[in-house]
């Protein structure tokens, strides 16, 4: 790839968070005082790993400015130590985070926010690109506006298909919690893995816990093999039958029968307008417990090694020593990719 020197165009500002190879923060674009997201890979973290990083711009080329509720890739850029990537800003928080602090939440709501993600989904997936990660963190709001975008964003996992070659990816890859059994088993994955990914997703937003939620690493881990869930009444009591038909349709062992987000568009739940007004918010706060899902999802991760192999691009695998933290630019040129 040709590469040329330029002028840097953007000012970095603080911190939105830090990830295990990559900082984000917020930029200004110089000249305009655009508003950006711009994400930062230190190059010594992912040398031997740069294919990643390409996947991920390759796949953020084809869709940006495709679909609204897909986060879009303005600009990419390199220098001598980091890589870096401008996005939108969302300023609105993740998913959960928002629904979490809101003073009500009902179930219209919850298929409001389905019907947003699938719309999304359904667009990557005519596309050819699986997303890989479907998980409430990778949900971002625009802005703190109630009625603001919801954006589904963090493709460093997401995968382009070829449809010619009706080939499976075999890569362990995603999230423990909403990683389907097909990945789990190292079968070979398609574009099925985001619809049960949206599945998990729904019946924790339903009731602010995950479908195979356990004490036991490896007792999740055979639930999720085998599709044991079930609706608590304690906790499902306010949330219609529609709804659990829905996540029924999406959580399938078997990838063919499980629905496809075209046809999850379709369902009663999605496409009618009569859910329960039940404030859910009381039960969902309740449930939701961010720091347990964190120590779990660790363990859960050394689980999946145990049972056969080590998810090698699972981004909970790659270490943060310091020297590998994206560096500080000592000068303001930098190396600009050629578009």
């Amino acid at each position: 790839m040709s590469t040329k020197l330029a002028p840097c165009e953007y000012k970095t500002g603080k911190t939105l968070g830090q990830g295990s190879y990559a900082t984000v923060k917020e930029a200004v674009k110089i000249g305009t005082n655009e508003k950006f997201a711009v994400k930062i890979i230190s190059k010594n973290l992912m040398a031997g790993r740069e294919h990643m990083i390409l996947n991920e711009i390759d796949v953020l080329k084809r869709i940006s400015a495709g679909h609204p509720n897909i986060v879009t890739l303005h600009d990419y850029f390199e220098t001598p130590n980091n890589l870096y990537l401008v996005m939108d800003l969302c300023t609105g928080g993740e998913l959960f985070d928002r629904l979490y602090d809101q003073g009500s939440f009902y179930e219209k709501d919850a298929a409001h926010i389905v019907r947003t993600i699938l719309k999304a989904v359904s667009y990557l997936h005519d596309q050819n690109i699986v997303h890989r990660d479907i998980k409430p963190e990778n949900l971002l709001f625009k802005s703190k506006d109630r009625n603001s975008d919801l954006y589904v964003a963090d493709f460093g996992l997401s995968k382009m298909m070829d449809p010619a070659k009706y080939d499976l990816l075999m890569t362990t890859c995603g999230t423990p919690g909403y990683m389907a059994p097909e990945v789990i088993r190292k079968t070979g994955h398609g574009k099925a893995v985001d619809l049960w990914s949206i599945g998990c997703l729904t019946y924790f937003l339903l009731c602010g816990y995950t479908p195979f939620d356990s004490q036991n690493n490896v007792d999740e881990l055979q639930k999720i093999m085998t599709a044991d869930f079930e609706f608590e009444p304690e906790y499902w009591g306010g949330v219609s039958d529609a709804a659990k038909d829905f996540i029924r349709t999406l959580i399938v062992v078997d990838p063919a029968k499980r629905a496809t987000a075209k046809q999850a568009l379709l369902h009663p739940w999605i496409v009618q307008n009569d859910q329960p007004q039940v404030n859910l918010l009381p039960v969902f706060q309740e449930r939701f417990n961010a720091k347990k899902a964190f120590r779990k999802a660790i363990g859960l991760v050394k689980a999946v090694n145990k049972m056969g192999g080590s998810p090698s691009n699972s981004k909970l695998n790659l270490a943060t020593p310091e020297e590998f933290r994206p560096r500080e630019e000592e000068h303001e040129m930098v190396w600009e990719r050629s578009k």
